[in-house]
C-alpha cells in the first residue's frame, strides 16, 4: 500500500481524540515529575541490572552452573526491558524532574539495550498523534499475531538469536539486531517492500536530522558492544558480553508477554484510545519492570503523566474506562481475536465500555493544552508541526 509523505499527513490528518474528562487541577498534580520517584524507578531498575549481573559473575567464578543459569535468566529478564520500555518512558522526559537525569538514563539504557532513541523518538511522536491511523502511524501495523509457536517460545525463554521483530522497534533476535545496527551505522535501511523498513524510510525523509543522529548513534552502539567483545577476548572474561551485549536478548519472555498486549487485535482508525489501546493490572514486580505501561490507555490519553502516576490516573477516570484486563485475560482475548482474524482478516475487536462511559468530548482550552503534552518526546523537527 502506498502512503503519502508524512509532511502531507501532518497537514491533512486531524484526529479529534476523545479523552476521559478530568479536572485540570488534578491533571496538573498527576503530571508533576519527581526526581525521587524517578530514582526509585530508573535507579531501581539499574540497581537490579547490577545485582543480577553481579550474581551471574559470582556464580560463574564459583562454577556453580545451575545457580549461574538461574541468575542469567533473571538478569536477562531484567535487562530485556532496557530495550524499548525504559527508553520509552525516559524519551518522553517525564520520569525525572531534572531533564539532565532523564537524558543520562535514556542514553545509558539505550546503550546497553541496543536501542535507537532517535528513529524511535520520531516514530513514537507520530504514534501518539495518530495512534493506529496507518497514514500517520505505522509503528504497529495490524493485524499482529500473538504467537505462541514452540521454537519462538524456546528462544524467548533462553537466548533470542534469530526471531524477527513482530512490530517496528519491537525486540528481534540478536543476529538481526546486530545486522540492522551495522547497516544503520552506514545509513543503510532495508527494502521499502518490508513494512518495518518502509516506515523507517518515511521517517528519514521527514526528519533527516534525526536520521543523521541515528547513524551516529548506531556507530556508538557498535563501538560500545564491540569494545565489550574486545575486552572479553583480551581479558579472557567471556562472560562480559553475556552480562552486557547479549543480556537484552536473554529471557525475553516477560518483555514479550506484557508488551504484546498494547494494541494487538484492537481497532484502528478510531478516535478513541479505549478502543485502540489495552490496559491491564499487573503484580508489583511486573509493573515495575514494565515501567507501569500496563496502564497503556491512560498513557495514550495523557502522555505527559509520569509512568508512576498512571495507576492513580486510572482511579480518577475509572468510571469512563473499560475494566483493565489481567495478563492472562489479555492473552486469551488476543488469541480469540487472532483466530477470528484468520477467518476474517478485517475483524477487529470492539472493546466494550461500561454503562457509565462517556462518548462526547467536553474540553476547555486549558485541558486541551495539558492533554496534548507528550513530554519531551518530539524531536525539534516535529515540535509545533
Amino acid at each position: 500500500m502506498g502512503y503519502q509523505p508524512l509532511a502531507d499527513v501532518r497537514k491533512t490528518l486531524r484526529v479529534e481524540w476523545y479523552r476521559s474528562p478530568i479536572p485540570g487541577k488534578r491533571l496538573r498534580e498527576l503530571s508533576r515529575r519527581s526526581d525521587r520517584q524517578g530514582w526509585l524507578q530508573a535507579g531501581g531498575h539499574l540497581a537490579l541490572f547490577i545485582l543480577t549481573g553481579a550474581l551471574v559473575f559470582h556464580f560463574w567464578s564459583l562454577q556453580l552452573w545451575a545457580a549461574f543459569l538461574v541468575a542469567l535468566f533473571c538478569h536477562g529478564t531484567v535487562t530485556s526491558f532496557f530495550t524499548g520500555v525504559a527508553p520509552h518512558e525516559l524519551g518522553h522526559g517525564t520520569v525525572f524532574r531534572s531533564k539532565w537525569l532523564n537524558k543520562v538514563f535514556l542514553y545509558l539504557f539505550s546503550l546497553i539495550g541496543w536501542w535507537d532513541l532517535y528513529d524511535y523518538g520520531s516514530s513514537h511522536t507520530y504514534h501518539h498523534r495518530y495512534t493506529l491511523h496507518p497514514e500517520g502511524d505505522r509503528e504497529n501495523l495490524l493485524p499482529l499475531e500473538p504467537s505462541l509457536a514452540s521454537f519462538f517460545m524456546l528462544q524467548l525463554f533462553t537466548v533470542n538469536l534469530v526471531t524477527q521483530p513482530r512490530r517496528v522497534f519491537s525486540k528481534g533476535g540478536l543476529v538481526s539486531t546486530v545486522w540492522v545496527t551495522l547497516k544503520g551505522a552506514f545509513g543503510i535501511v532495508g527494502p521499502a517492500e518490508v513494512p518495518i523498513f518502509e516506515w523507517l524510510r518515511a521517517l528519514h525523509v521527514d526528519q533527516p536530522e534525526e536520521f543523521r543522529k541515528s547513524i551516529r548513534w548506531s556507530r556508538i552502539l557498535i563501538l560500545f558492544h564491540g569494545g565489550v567483545l574486545v575486552i572479553a577476548i583480551v581479558s579472557g572474561l567471556w562472560l562480559l558480553p553475556l552480562i552486557f551485549s547479549v543480556a537484552p536478548f536473554t529471557a525475553n519472555w516477560l518483555h514479550y508477554f506484557v508488551g504484546m498486549t498494547q494494541h494487538c487485535g484492537l481497532m484502528e482508525n478510531v478516535p478513541d484510545f479505549r478502543k485502540s489501546v489495552r490496559s491491564m493490572r499487573l503484580n508489583p514486580l511486573f509493573s515495575f519492570l514494565y515501567w507501569h505501561m500496563e496502564w497503556h490507555s491512560e498513557h495514550h490519553m495523557y502522555a505527559g503523566v509520569p509512568c508512576y502516576n498512571l495507576g492513580r490516573l486510572y482511579e480518577e477516570i475509572a468510571d469512563d474506562m473499560p475494566a483493565p484486563r489481567s495478563l492472562v485475560g489479555a492473552w486469551r482475548e488476543m488469541r480469540m481475536i487472532w483466530r477470528k482474524q484468520k477467518e476474517d482478516p478485517d475483524y477487529q475487536f470492539d472493546t466494550p465500555l461500561p454503562p457509565t462511559a462517556r462518548v462526547i468530548r467536553h474540553e476547555t482550552s486549558e485541558e486541551i493544552e495539558l492533554e496534548s503534552s507528550i513530554g519531551d518526546l518530539a524531536p525539534a523537527g516535529l515540535r509545533q508541526a
